[in-house]
């Protein structure tokens, strides 16, 4: 082995100081340690809570300074709840927000840009069932009059409520409906609604995504929680999916921007389960500052927030990866070596690579799918000397198979959890993907969706 596969990556948890954007590839400390599935929502042997957080499981309730409602409003045909408001009650909260990249943004998407205080939001209206996206300015219109009618019964101005919608693409709002659906879901607001919220903003996930972490700081106690929906369409560039993250620690606008995009970086930005990048994803902190703890730039406050942002992030991202419609079996792929596009490209042509991802669903240890997608997408005319491990086994050194036992190879891949790592001539580089299987149920949810 030459030396660029086989190895973990170092330990690097999120500080204080613009430099932790370029560490978007880096990986959380301990995150490597294999072993026993933790409780809660640390389940995986790549994600890991911090030592001073400690997971209060799902009946915590949100953090102070927040309440949350979801009601069924007739969106969703199964008459299944499909409309939610989460609200902070604070006057001057802080927030920060990231939206899909794509070309054809749905119309909350646009309708936030362009209206919305991003930096000091004290609302959020989502809902699933109909994705308002492709509907031109009607639905910007039946946007805008959600909007309205949500700042008119929170007494809020309608750039502090943020928009987000999930759900068939093309279809449009049923405004009247969403109408009466928030007058209920207001009327309904509680520190323990975040339940009721979730549910309402799942459409094919098969469980629920959502997290109450209490966080021990220098300054003081805070909590963190987050309610999070996403089981295909993922592939992101910048946000991802629905999520929405609410702290009642005070934080400065700037200090919420900041830390929300390093940790999308290492977290949304780094999964895949079919490689197709959504047009409504969302994410939005919120800090209402209840607790009375001021988490002040460059301290140590910050640090460990932010290492606890960045697990929590973490370890959404990789329930939703495990969450892939149909998904049975989930993969880490990790390149190091030559430089950061080459890199990206590789992890990107494996984790979204229809055959790998077919052999990942069968337990198929066929690394010579692998080999066939980073060749494709880093095409010479020279052999590439590429490495492969899969669960620590090498099966390729320099571009040519090595010998390695196949019976402990094919026992290697048979597990929940597999790991895959590559190595491409040079040094410095590295980044790494998370993606899912590809099944028949895969197939079988996205032929019918719409039907």
């Amino acid at each position: 082995m030459n030396g660029r596969a086989g190895r973990h990556p170092q330990a690097d948890p999120v500080h204080a100081g613009a430099a932790r954007a370029d560490r978007a590839g880096a990986h959380t400390a301990g995150a490597d340690v294999a072993g026993p599935p933790a409780p809660g929502i640390f389940g995986s042997r790549w994600s890991c809570a911090p030592p001073h957080a400690r997971d209060l499981g799902p009946q915590a309730g949100l953090p102070r300074g927040f309440r949350a409602a979801g009601v069924a409003c007739g969106i969703k045909p199964s008459g299944n709840l499909d409309l939610g408001v989460l609200v902070c009650d604070d006057d001057a909260p802080a927030s920060a927000a990231r939206f899909t990249a794509s070309g054809t943004a749905a119309a909350p998407v646009l309708l936030c840009r362009e209206r919305c205080r991003l930096d000091a939001l004290r609302a959020v209206l989502a809902n699933s069932g109909c994705a308002n996206a492709a509907t031109g300015a009607r639905g910007l219109d039946d946007a805008a009059k959600t909007q309205g009618a949500a700042a008119l019964a929170l007494a809020l101005d309608p750039a502090e409520v943020a928009l987000a919608s999930t759900g068939a693409i093309s279809h449009h709002l049923p405004v009247e409906a969403m109408l009466k659906g928030i007058l209920q879901a207001c009327s309904r607001l509680s520190a323990h609604g975040d339940e009721s919220f979730q549910r309402a903003i799942q459409t094919t996930d098969r469980a629920e995504k959502r997290a109450n972490l209490e966080l021990t700081l220098p300054s003081g106690m805070v909590r963190l929680s987050a309610q999070c929906k996403g089981a295909g369409m993922i592939s992101p560039r910048f946000g991802t999916m629905l999520c929405f993250v609410e702290t009642d620690a005070a934080l400065r606008p700037e200090t919420a921007e900041l830390l929300l995009g390093v940790c999308a970086k290492r977290s949304f930005e780094r999964i895949s389960v079919d490689g197709q990048l959504s047009t409504n994803d969302a994410a939005i902190l919120m800090c209402s500052g209840a607790s009375g703890v001021a988490i002040a730039p460059e301290s140590e406050d910050e640090l460990r927030f932010g290492e606890a942002l960045d697990a929590l992030l973490r370890a959404l991202a990789i329930m939703m990866v495990a969450d892939g419609e149909g998904a049975r079996r989930i993969a880490r792929v990790i390149v190091r070596g030559g430089n950061e596009r080459n890199a990206e490209a590789a992890a990107r042509a494996v984790a979204n690579s229809p055959l790998v991802k077919a052999a990942l669903h069968g337990g198929d240890p066929n690394w010579g799918r692998m080999a066939q997608a980073v060749g494709a997408a880093l095409p010479g005319t020279a052999p590439l000397a590429l490495d492969i491990a899969i669960e620590g086994i090498q099966v390729c050194a320099s571009g040519a198979a090595v010998p390695y036992e196949e019976q402990g190879l094919r026992q290697a891949v048979a597990g929940a959890e597999i790991e895959i790592e590559l190595g491409l001539p040079g040094e410095g580089a590295e980044t790494e993907v998370y993606f899912s299987d590809l099944s028949h149920e895969y197939v079988t949810v996205n032929a019918e969706y719409t039907t």
